[in-house]
This record gives C-alpha cells, sequence and structure tokens, in this order.
C-alpha cells in the first residue's frame, strides 16, 4: 500500500469506528464534568497545546459565558507531513467519545486551525472517502448520537482544496460531515493564501486573532451553547 493509502486507513479507522465505542471509551471520572468541553487541534509547527489562535479563541469564550469551560488540546504532530494529521483525527475522537461517555451533559466544541483545522473537520466527516474501503472490524462512521453532544464546530483557515493538493497530493477533500454541517463557524481571510484561492498575503494567515475572528467565533459557540441559532456560517468570501 503506498503513503497515501496508509493515510486513508488510518483517517478512515480513526473516524469509522466499531459500533458501540461510546461506552467502551468511557470510565468513570474522578474531575467534574465541565459545562463545555472544547476540543482543539492547533496549527502546524505550533508547539503542543492548543496553539496562538486557539488559545485566543478559548479566551474569548470564557470571558463572554459564566459557564465552565474546560479544553482539551489534540494531541498530534502538527508537522509538514500532512499524513499525520491521522493521529490528531484519532486523538480527537478518542476525548470525544471518552467525553460523551463520562460527561454526557457537557457540551462539546470542535475546533482547529489550519491543519489543525483539517483535523476537527474530518473528525465530523459521515462517509467513507471515495474509493476506500473500510478496514475489517470497523463497522462505521462515528455513533450518530455523538453530534447530539457537539454544540458547535470552529474551523480557522481550513486548507482549500487547491492548498491541500499541493501539500498533499492525493488527500481525501475537506469536508465537515452533514450531522455538523449545521452547526459550523468555517472562518477564512480573504487573503489567506491557505484557505482562500486569491489569497497572497502570508502573513494574513495568522491573523485570525488580531482581526477579531477568534472573538467572532467565540461569539457564535455562545449562541449555539444558548440555543439563539440553528444555522452555520461559511466566511470563506470573508464575509457572514
Amino acid at each position: 500500500m503506498n503513503r497515501i493509502g496508509r493515510w486513508l486507513g488510518a483517517v478512515a479507522s480513526a473516524v469509522f469506528v466499531v459500533g458501540g465505542s461510546i461506552a467502551a471509551a468511557g470510565q468513570a471520572s474522578a474531575e467534574p464534568c465541565a459545562d463545555v468541553e472544547v476540543v482543539f487541534a492547533r496549527g502546524t509547527f505550533e508547539p503542543p497545546g492548543v496553539g496562538g489562535t486557539g488559545q485566543a479563541f478559548v479566551d474569548a469564550l470564557r470571558a463572554r459565558t459564566d459557564k465552565s469551560v474546560d479544553v482539551y488540546a489534540v494531541n498530534y504532530p502538527a508537522s509538514l507531513d500532512f499524513a499525520t494529521a491521522a493521529d490528531g483525527v484519532a486523538d480527537a475522537s478518542n476525548k470525544v467519545l471518552a467525553t460523551v461517555a463520562a460527561c454526557p451533559d457537557t457540551k462539546i466544541v470542535l475546533g482547529g486551525f489550519s491543519q489543525g483545522a483539517a483535523v476537527a473537520a474530518y473528525l465530523t466527516e459521515d462517509e467513507v472517502p471515495e474509493g476506500f474501503v473500510l478496514p475489517p472490524n470497523i463497522s462505521g462512521p462515528l455513533p450518530a448520537e455523538v453530534a447530539d453532544h457537539v454544540a458547535a464546530v470552529t474551523l480557522f483557515g481550513k486548507p482549500s482544496s487547491g492548498f491541500l493538493q499541493m501539500i498533499y497530493t492525493g488527500a481525501p477533500p475537506i469536508t465537515v460531515g452533514s450531522r455538523y454541517a449545521a452547526k459550523t463557524d468555517d472562518l477564512c481571510i480573504p487573503e489567506d493564501p491557505v484557505c482562500s484561492p486569491t489569497g497572497s498575503d502570508n502573513g494574513a494567515h495568522g491573523a485570525y486573532p488580531v482581526r477579531g475572528l477568534t472573538d467572532q467565533a467565540a461569539d457564535y459557540v455562545v449562541s449555539r451553547l444558548a440555543g439563539e441559532r440553528s444555522d452555520s456560517v461559511d466566511q470563506t468570501a470573508g464575509h457572514r
């Protein structure tokens, strides 16, 4: 199997899990359950943690809600080897399943910046990449009920299809699964060449906090947590 095939297998194995895995993933936790659990994947080359954009988003969210907010930094290399994004998908999947099992009333917020946005989006997918056959003992997508525990998805600078093929030819397109599409805030600065086909300002890719988009995403999440809105936001054109 070639490198792309191995990567597809890793992603499919991470996202398309054995049925009944929610019960298997969770164990009784001594820690109290937070009202909100943010599962965030950092961007390429950012040090372990949630990264600069992720931290700005979390800070903005905490400033806007009186709910308790815990944060989980997805554990993956975030390197130029895009194939290892599958490690992030697997790690995030395990965390989400464990949270649902141990803390069923906790609202989950998925998020990511740059490569991390790809990780978060892949996590939500509900279809097998075209042309790929699921490995043995993998029965289907993440249980449908998991989506009911996810309040919102926030994506900053998600790689466009053109950029993705430039850095990793043959990678599956980055799409948000149907169960999550209506609760997704997909943010892209128009000048950002990673997410915008017409972008040409490399500096724009790191400008989501200073452009106020982490604040905007936090507002969106707060409104989702309060049940005040049920729509998605696709800001790939730079405006709502």
